[in-house]
C-alpha cells in the first residue's frame, strides 16, 4: 500500500488538480462542505466519493469526507487523470485588438468572455482564442500564454498581451511594482458620500463562501489591496464612479466597493443584483428590473490602461469606450434622476 507521500509522487496515477490552504480565520467545517464552496459545479456526492477514493489530502494525508478542515491545512485533490486546464485548444474567435506590434497587443475584451480555461470553462475563453491567432506566446508564472494579467468574466475593457519574453518579464515587473496606470468606471449602488476617497484593506477568500473575496483587518490573513475612487456622477440611489487601482488583487473593486456599502449595480455573486437602494414603489421596481435586463452583468467596465513600452520605453496610455449595455443602464439612471428631481421641484 502506497504512503500518501508516494502518492503524490507517483505522477503517473495521480495528478493535483486542487490545491486550498485554509485561511487563517477559517471556523471548523466539514472537508465536502468547504470545497462545495471552494469549487464551481463541484456536488457533495463527487467530493465524498473522491474522499472515498483516497483522492483528498489534507497536510499530505488522505482524509475522509466529515473531516473537520483548520486554519493553515492544506488540502490537495489528486486525480488520475492531468488537469484539463493545462491543454489550451486553439479556437477561432474574433478579437477586438485596438494595438499591436511584434512585442505586445492590446485587447478590447467583451462581457461574458472568460479570460482562461479554468474549472468549468475550459472551452471559449480569451486563451483559447489566442492559441489561434498567435504561435509561440510567452507562459506566465501560471503557464497560461501572453496573460500579463486578466480581469473578471462579466468585466469589460482592456487587456495588455505579451508576444515576447522580453515583453511579459517588463509588463508583468510594472504591474507587480504599480507602475501600471489602470482606470475602471462603475456604477454602485447607493449615493457615495465622499466625491473621492481610497479604500485600504487585505483581501483574501471570504470564510464562508469560498466564491467570494472580503476584507479582513487582520495583516496577517490575505493581501494588501488599494483602491481609489473619484465620483464622476450622482444619480440619488446609485452612483457613476471611476476607480485607479495600485494593486490587482482578485475581484478588488467589487469587494472593495461592497465592504464601503456600496456594491456594484448588479453585481451577482456580491449582492449588487437585488434592489439596495430606492423606493417601494412597483414602477421603480419595474424600472430597476429593466436596468438589469439592458445590463445582465456587474457594471463594471477597464476603461484606461496605462504602461511603458518594454523595447521603446516610450509612455502609452490606451482608452476603451464604455461598451453599449453599460451606457443604456447609466442613460436609463440618468433619466430616472433628472425625472425625479423634476417632480420633487414641482411638488
Amino acid at each position: 500500500m502506497q504512503t500518501p507521500n508516494e502518492i503524490i509522487e507517483d505522477e503517473e496515477t495521480l495528478f493535483e488538480h486542487y490545491r486550498f490552504e485554509v485561511p487563517k480565520g477559517q471556523l471548523l467545517l466539514r472537508i465536502d462542505k468547504f470545497l462545495m464552496n471552494a469549487i464551481p459545479n463541484a456536488t457533495r456526492n463527487k467530493i465524498q466519493n473522491e474522499a472515498t477514493n483516497g483522492n483528498i489530502l489534507v497536510n499530505n494525508a488522505p482524509v475522509k469526507s466529515n473531516y473537520k478542515v483548520k486554519p493553515l491545512d492544506v488540502i490537495q485533490i489528486m486525480l488520475s487523470h492531468p488537469p484539463f486546464e493545462n491543454r489550451v485548444d486553439p479556437e477561432d474567435i474574433p478579437l477586438d485588438i485596438v494595438y499591436e506590434d511584434q512585442t505586445l497587443l492590446l485587447i478590447n475584451k467583451p462581457p461574458g468572455l472568460v479570460v482562461h480555461p479554468g474549472h468549468g470553462n475550459y472551452t471559449g475563453t480569451l486563451v483559447n482564442a489566442l492559441a489561434f491567432h498567435f504561435e509561440n506566446l510567452p507562459m506566465n508564472s501560471s503557464e497560461r500564454p501572453g496573460l500579463v494579467h486578466r480581469i473578471d468574466k462579466d468585466t469589460s475593457g482592456l487587456l495588455v498581451i505579451a508576444k515576447t519574453e522580453n515583453a511579459m518579464t517588463h509588463l508583468a515587473k510594472q504591474f507587480e511594482f504599480k507602475t501600471s496606470e489602470r482606470e475602471y468606471v462603475a456604477l454602485v449602488w447607493g449615493n457615495v458620500k465622499e466625491d473621492s476617497g481610497t479604500i485600504e484593506g487585505n483581501i483574501a477568500r471570504h470564510l464562508k463562501d469560498r466564491m467570494q473575496m472580503a476584507v479582513f483587518d487582520d495583516p496577517e490573513i490575505g493581501k494588501p489591496a488599494v483602491t481609489h475612487y473619484k465620483v464622476l456622477e450622482r444619480f440619488g440611489y446609485v452612483t457613476l464612479i471611476s476607480c485607479q487601482l495600485e494593486t490587482g488583487r482578485t475581484h478588488q473593486i467589487r469587494v472593495h466597493m461592497k465592504h464601503i456599502g456600496h456594491p456594484l449595480f448588479n453585481d451577482a455573486r456580491y449582492g449588487g443584483d437585488l434592489i439596495l437602494k430606492g423606493t417601494t414603489f412597483t414602477k421603480y421596481k419595474q424600472f430597476v428590473d429593466n436596468c438589469f435586463k439592458v445590463l445582465p452583468r456587474q457594471a463594471l467596465h477597464a476603461k484606461t490602461l496605462g504602461f511603458v513600452h518594454p523595447v521603446s520605453n516610450e509612455k502609452m496610455i490606451f482608452d476603451s469606450p464604455i461598451p453599449t449595455d453599460m451606457m443604456e443602464c447609466i442613460a436609463k439612471w440618468r433619466n430616472y434622476s433628472h425625472n425625479h428631481l423634476v417632480e420633487e421641484a414641482n411638488q
